[in-house]
């Protein structure tokens, strides 16, 4: 007899089509080289379930809303972390909010959570346009000149998690940590599609350099958790919030290393990915004058010459919009990664156990169903609610970014504080090159000249 569970995810589906590959590699090849046109062609080519093998190892792209809320969401607790890409994302962050599972994970999630209510973000939002303003003073004075837009991104965003969440600004060392981070991403992403991924123990050239900018990392973390051990108190950051927090369920409060782990990932999750987004939003804008335009005039209209607050976010809906569209266009977590523990049906198909399942919000935020002219700029489409499923940069599900609403928040701000002051014109030449790392980002930069 069928059960619940059976007549919702199915209980019989056929092999899923797609690409045939070598014999040996299957399509890892052709996913090292190129994975975001790899992922793109075999979407179009065989539709919202798409098999590949990779060496031994079977995996299946998840494009449609319905399949991606089915991994993400109502069937999540089948759809665990034990993939290779998360493996080496472990030596990075260790097992913080963004790696865990399991009971440690809902430990985590409820210590963190009260950090990231909305009446406690509020009270960061001077602060990030403090941050945005001394950018577009930074900006200001060099009008005329050509500059790489995402790392002053990245060194904005830096200083803005350093203060609201961590309670200390890294300005000092932001291209040090962002020449860290960035070699970081770029071997853990390397090491998810190697043959033999040797771990970082193993003396060999790429894991020195790996070890050496971990070492960065580490040093400005841990230095600021030394510090605030010895200078103990409710600062009113996150950093503090976690380290008085205990465990209304065990009692227990988190030790350093969890502290390390954790603030690691806010490094990662909270200036990383925001910085990407602010990029590639800014991108957006400097190819559609016409929006560009649009987006000026309401900024002069709502804010008339001040600088952004709060108050002024509902009134700056074309603001809001126009980072809605930057994120469907270039979500910073491009494609999220998924070990399926017992087979399952989605989308008519089997998705047996032992497998990998890819869902990715790049490709689906272009599915052609569900989003009009999908590869165009425009703004206006977030006026209507997308379909269900069918938008999600921050992921889904109880997994969703913890902090979602502090990203938005940030973005917004810093695109009304920045746009408001500067124009960013794209360099004459500059190539746009997309490099799909453990997130999205231009590949060496984003060349933007300041007018």
């Amino acid at each position: 007899m069928l059960s619940l569970a059976d007549l919702k995810f199915g209980t019989a589906g056929r092999r899923a089509p797609g690409p045939r590959g070598g014999v040996l590699l299957g399509s890892l090849p052709a996913v090292r080289k190129d994975p975001l046109r790899m992922l793109m062609k075999n979407f179009r080519e065989y539709g919202d379930l798409v098999r590949f093998t990779f060496g031994p190892m079977v995996a299946h792209l998840v494009s449609s809303p319905e399949g991606a809320q089915q991994v993400l969401a109502e069937n999540n607790k089948n759809y665990g972390k034990q993939t290779r890409g998360f493996k080496n994302l472990r030596y990075v962050l260790g097992n913080g909010l963004l790696t865990s599972e399991g009971d440690f994970w809902k430990r985590q999630r409820r210590i963190a959570q009260p950090g990231f209510h909305r009446q406690k973000i509020v009270g960061f939002a001077q602060s990030m346009v403090r941050a945005a303003e001394a950018t577009a003073e930074r900006l200001e004075a060099r009008r005329n000149q050509t500059l790489d837009i995402s790392a002053e991104m990245s060194r904005l965003t830096l200083r803005i998690v350093g203060e609201t969440l961590l309670g200390h600004d890294p300005s000092d060392a932001a291209d040090e940590v962002g020449i860290a981070l960035s070699a970081l991403l770029h071997i853990a992403n390397v090491r998810t599609s190697q043959i033999i991924d040797l771990p970082p123990v193993f003396p060999t050239a790429q894991n020195r350099l790996f070890r050496k900018s971990l070492k960065v990392l580490d040093s400005v973390v841990l230095r600021i958790i030394h510090e605030r051990r010895k200078n103990p108190g409710d600062r009113g950051d996150l950093l503090s919030m976690l380290m008085e927090a205990k465990d209304a369920e065990t009692g227990e409060s988190m030790n350093d290393e969890q502290l390390r782990d954790e603030a690691m990932t806010i490094f990662l999750a909270g200036h990383e990915t925001t910085a990407m987004a602010l990029t590639f939003t800014l991108l957006c804008l400097a190819q559609a004058p016409s929006v560009q335009r649009e987006h000026k005039e309401e900024l002069e209209k709502t804010l008339q010459g001040r600088s952004p607050a709060m108050e002024d976010l509902p009134k700056l809906r074309f603001n809001k919009m126009v980072v809605q569209e930057g994120l469907r266009l270039y979500p910073p977590a491009w494609v999220i990664t998924r070990s399926v523990i017992a087979g399952d049906v989605i989308d008519g198909y089997d998705v047996p156990a032992g497998s990998i399942a890819f869902v990715s919000p790049y490709v689906t935020h272009r599915h052609p169903r569900y989003w009009d002219n999908p590869e165009g700029f425009d703004p206006r489409r977030f006026e209507r609610e997308p379909a269900k499923g069918a938008y999600y940069p921050f992921g889904g599900g109880p997994r969703q970014c913890i902090g979602s609403a502090f990203a938005m928040m940030e973005a917004e701000l810093v695109l009304a504080t920045l746009a408001r002051r500067v124009r960013l014109e794209l360099a004459p030449g500059a190539p746009i090159e997309l490099d799909p790392s453990i997130t999205l980002r231009p590949k060496n930069g984003l060349l933007m000249t300041v007018r």
